[in-house]
């Protein structure tokens, strides 16, 4: 479904980028390289998302990323700067295949709402991975690269999962009554 972009959409992505770098900075724990379990960081995205779809959702994780950047840089190459960054946090847009629809809420739409948050999340977690394995190797010594990034990445975003699963799945019902 091809939504139009509008100035209310664009308006209600920078609000909510803007409420995510916020919540960026209540941190539950911080990994020592990078990487933190927020006060549901990624929840204000992940719903913009699930409101106006996964392209204008992708948009706004990607600008997010880039923000997320300026304001908390680590950059060591270009090539990790994209996985790290616009493509990690564009995956959050995919959570966009749970569509809201005025307020009918199911058990199927909870279980939709669980996918897109796994895909989002996972999205995120495969981007970072790739990113810790390319660039980041000489930190696992001497384990296997992918073994250690992926414990790494896990520690911190496995919790990010199942904070934003809980918070969107009890919040789903009546932000989705809100009229766009």
């Amino acid at each position: 479904m091809k939504r139009k972009w509008s100035t209310r959409m664009l308006a209600e992505g920078g609000v909510m980028i803007a409420l995510s770098i916020l919540l960026s900075y209540i941190k539950i724990y911080q990994a020592p390289q990078g990487g933190s379990v927020t006060a549901g960081s990624m929840i204000p995205i992940m719903f913009f998302a699930m409101r106006w779809g996964v392209g204008p959702g992708v948009f706004v994780g990607a600008i997010y990323g880039i923000l997320h950047f300026i304001l908390k840089p680590y950059f060591y190459h270009p090539l990790q700067f994209l996985l790290d960054y616009p493509i990690a946090y564009g995956f959050l847009g995919l959570a966009g295949i749970a569509t809201m629809k005025n307020g009918k809420t199911s058990g199927k739409d909870y279980f939709i709402i669980f996918l897109g948050v796994l895909l989002s999340i996972g999205g995120r977690f495969i981007s970072h991975l790739l990113s810790g394995v390319i660039f980041f190797a000489e930190y696992a010594g001497d384990q296997n690269p992918w073994l250690y990034s992926t414990a790494y990445n896990a520690g911190y975003l496995v919790p990010e999962l199942i904070i934003s699963s809980i918070i969107l799945l009890l919040l789903w019902k009546p932000l989705s009554r809100i009229e766009k």
